[in-house]
C-alpha cells in the first residue's frame, strides 16, 4: 500500500522512534524512504548570525546522514534533504505538508510529544498543523 514513506526527523528520542517506524514499514513493503530536516533561520531570526545559522544547518546534514545509515543498514532505500524556511510566514509543517506533495509520498510518518493543555497551546505542534493540512494520511508516532 505505501510505496513512498515521508519522514521528517529533529533528533528527538519521538522524532527517532518515527523513523525506526518508517524503516520497518518500508522494509516490509519494499517501499522508498524520504527522510527530511527543515531548518528555521528566518523565524527564529538568526539568519544574520552566520555561525548560528551554519549550525543548525551542519546539526540538520547530520541527522539525515544518521537516519540514512540506520536505513541502508536496514536495507531500505532512502533519499534525504534538508530543507530550509524562506519566508516569515511558512513554518516546519508548511513545508513538510508541501514536501510531501511534491515528492508524492503515500503516507508521512512522524512523532509527537503529546502535548496537551497549555503546553500545547504555547508551543503548538508541528505534528498538529500536518495532520491538518496534509492530503496524505499521516502516522503518529507517540514518544514513550
Amino acid at each position: 500500500m505505501y510505496k513512498r514513506i515521508l519522514v521528517p526527523v529533529d533528533g528527538s528520542t519521538t522524532s527517532n522512534l518515527a523513523l525506526d517506524e518508517a524503516i520497518g514499514l518500508a522494509k516490509g513493503r519494499q517501499a522508498g524512504l524520504r527522510v527530511v530536516h527543515v531548518v528555521d533561520t528566518i523565524n527564529l531570526n538568526v539568519d544574520s548570525m552566520a555561525d548560528i545559522a551554519g549550525s543548525l544547518r551542519e546539526s540538520g546534514r547530520r541527522l539525515l546522514r544518521e537516519a540514512e545509515a540506520r536505513a541502508r543498514r536496514a536495507r531500505v532505500k532512502i533519499e534525504t534533504d534538508l530543507l530550509e524556511i524562506q519566508k516569515v510566514a511558512d513554518r516546519i509543517s508548511d513545508l513538510v505538508v508541501r514536501d510531501a506533495a511534491t515528492w508524492r509520498a503515500d503516507v508521512i510518518v512522524m512523532g509527537t510529544h503529546g502535548r496537551r493543555g497549555l503546553n500545547r497551546l504555547l508551543l503548538g505542534s508541528v505534528a498538529d498543523s500536518v495532520v491538518r493540512m496534509s492530503s496524505v494520511p499521516v502516522l503518529l508516532i507517540r514518544g514513550k
